[in-house]
């Protein structure tokens, strides 16, 4: 044990289990709950997108849960390096969700961006998007906050709200399509800058700053969505909406795609595929009862999101939009989780990985965690993913624009940069190593010999020499 303490040291560890949990519990808690998640239970069934939901959250979204923490705390190592220490073959994964991170970071580092903008203006005497007499403004412009409004319905069918004004002319000022670039924004561009700014001295000094940040950044979005939740059940109609919003309809189970959704929400809200939680987990002391801790987080983020009130942007960039279709779409997480349940289930074997998390728990998980990653987890996800191809729908904006064959053509050239890096990089490396097909293969299936000797194997070593030592005995008393 000698050498993981010294790697630990020298790769730093959390300075608590409250830096480790609340970390966790800021991607548990992000925007993949805010802001998917209240849509899609809307529109695919209300109360009825439970089902398919929990369903995913038992064979899927729990125990990957437990597998990719597990990872990260029992090597010590990043979401590459963690692959080529347990799996080899499988190293592509991390590459893959490297580069699926990377993407994401593209992107979302906008919306900060745009809620920077907004904080900023939020300081203003009169708030910009509650009038309709900006130069942004249209004629169409209504403002609904006006006490002195009255509207029919014609007139509530050719106006827009000052809100979505303000949102589409100012913030966006949306072309009339992606092949229109347009001037740049330098307002927002200054935003993202400061976002960026901003995330480099939350990590600077790995985990020793993050570990005091997420003190911050954890909690703060909880105490936001506790006072906008108590906000929104105290206004006018609050229970009515509640009964709209979760009204189930049964008859939705029968489409595949609603299924298919659900699966795609639970990956991008547990974080899946992605090596974010092998990370965060790396830093773990080994002892560490990540088993536990696990189930507590899935709970409350299967509790927690369901007392959120959503408010949806009715636009979008166009490009911003390409990214989140294909570059970071459930598909891409659901094909790297087949892979990686695969790899782990079964080339590294998930009794091994049983006895791993004994060792660093002194607890057995339960049985189903290995039905899951052997059989369930990568069955459901394989289908899933299958669906999503089959039920593949093109991109459009706002359902109106439809975007050019060059830009479906970079979309799927984003998708497939992450998908096919794990083939890819299996078949690259069955070709570099020397040796037989057969001696490669097993080269790139075994783990690294350095990595921790868990109880059950120091046992097994020991009966092993001696059964060794006494066959020498016997020999020599025979001669």
């Amino acid at each position: 044990m000698k050498k993981i303490k010294g790697q630990i040291e020298e790769r730093g560890s959390w300075g608590s289990k409250t830096e480790f949990i609340l970390a966790v519990a800021g991607i548990v808690i992000g925007l993949g709950n805010v802001w998917r998640f209240p849509y899609l239970c809307y529109k695919n069934g209300g109360g009825a997108f439970l089902i398919p939901y929990l369903v995913f959250v038992v064979t899927c979204g729990v125990p990957l849960f437990l597998l990719e923490t597990a990872m990260g705390q029992y090597t010590q190592e990043g979401g590459i390096t963690c692959w080529r220490r347990l799996c080899p073959l499988a190293e592509g994964i991390g590459y893959a969700g490297q580069l699926i991170i990377l993407y994401s970071c593209m992107y979302y580092i906008i919306i900060l961006a745009w809620a920077l903008f907004y904080f900023i203006f939020s300081f203003s005497s009169q708030l910009p998007w509650d009038s309709c007499d900006n130069t942004w403004n249209t004629a169409d412009c209504v403002n609904l906050a006006a006490n002195n409004l009255t509207l029919n319905r014609t007139m509530l069918i050719n106006s827009t709200t000052s809100v979505t004004e303000f949102w589409r002319n100012r913030v966006l000022v949306l072309s009339d399509g992606i092949e229109q670039v347009g001037k740049i924004n330098w307002e927002i561009l200054l935003c993202l800058i400061a976002m960026w700014i901003i995330c480099y001295f939350c990590i600077w000094k790995g985990v020793k700053s993050t570990g005091k940040v997420v003190y911050f950044t954890a909690t703060f979005p909880y105490v936001m969505l506790l006072v906008l939740l108590i906000r929104g059940l105290t206004l006018p109609g609050a229970l009515q909406g509640i009964v709209f919003y979760l009204y189930p309809e049964p008859a939705r189970l029968f489409d595949p795609q609603v299924w298919m959704e659900a699966g795609a929400q639970i990956f991008f809200s547990y974080a899946l595929g992605t090596a974010s939680l092998t990370v965060l987990g790396s830093y773990n002391k080994y002892n560490n009862n990540c088993y536990r801790l696990v189930q507590y987080y899935c709970i409350i983020s299967s509790i927690f999101v369901f007392g959120i009130y959503f408010k949806e942007f009715d636009g979008g960039m166009y490009v911003f939009q390409l990214f989140d279709y294909y570059a970071c779409s459930g598909a891409c997480l659901l094909f790297l989780c087949v892979f990686e349940s695969l790899a782990m289930g079964w080339i590294f074997g998930a009794e091994r990985m049983f006895d791993v998390i004994e060792d660093m728990t002194n607890s057995r998980p339960n049985y189903i965690f290995m039905l899951c990653w052997k059989y369930l987890t990568p069955l459901v996800s394989l289908v899933s993913f299958v669906c999503s191809l089959v039920k593949y729908k093109p991109l459009t904006f706002n359902r109106w624009y439809v975007y050019p064959d060059w830009a479906y053509a970079l979309g799927w050239l984003l998708a497939l940069s992450s998908i096919l890096l794990v083939p890819a990089w299996a078949l690259g490396q069955l070709i570099v190593v020397k040796g037989s097909l057969k001696q490669r293969w097993r080269h790139l299936c075994s783990p690294d010999k350095n990595l921790p000797v868990t109880c059950k194997q120091q046992t097994e070593i020991q009966e092993n020499t001696l059964i060794t030592e006494m066959e020498v005995l016997v020999k020599c008393d025979t001669n």
